[in-house]
């Protein structure tokens, strides 16, 4: 059983929080069991302009896939849920976007898939729901705690807790 598995769900289009609770629905039906949830956060797009706040909430996860049967199933929740990519668009507003965020302690570096996330520690979105449920979990190539990571993270846009959880 692969565990520690942290995924970061967001979305700014539509109706966020059904669109929040359909993929993790899906999470649960596709990927495996959801063992903690963080609350919900709203921040403002990241790398964009956009009109619309995004809404974004980290799962951890317990599965028996590995981290590439995890992307390919996340691809399809995606889809299904109606998100749309056109070659590389770079950032855009979405109706959903799921990010594996760790793998465990796997560390991933393919041309469609980097584990953990390339991105975290520059992420105050991520790392504030990240923190949340494992505040103590080490980054494996940082060996810094996400904790100490938002310490450091210099993002200064607005993130504020929206509701307890999902």
């Amino acid at each position: 059983m692969n565990k520690d598995i942290f995924l970061l769900i967001g979305t700014n289009l539509g109706d966020r929080e059904q669109n929040l609770a359909f993929a993790r629905d899906q999470i649960r039906e596709l990927l495996g069991n959801i063992v903690s949830e963080s609350s919900i956060y709203e921040s403002e797009p990241w790398g964009f302009q956009a009109q619309e706040m995004f809404l974004n909430q980290v799962v951890e996860i317990e599965s028996l896939k590995t981290c590439k049967e995890f992307l390919l199933t996340i691809k399809r929740i995606e889809e299904k849920m109606g998100r749309v990519k056109i070659g590389n668009q770079g950032y855009v507003s979405r109706l959903i976007d799921i990010d594996i965020l760790y793998f465990g302690k796997e560390i991933v570096r393919e041309y469609d898939l980097v584990v953990p996330h390339p991105h975290i520690e520059n992420r105050k979105f991520t790392l504030l729901p990240l923190v949340e449920i494992a505040a103590q979990w080490v980054h494996p190539l940082f060996n810094l705690s996400n904790t100490e990571l938002l310490h450091k993270c210099k993002d200064v846009g607005q993130v504020s807790k929206t509701s307890k959880k999902g």
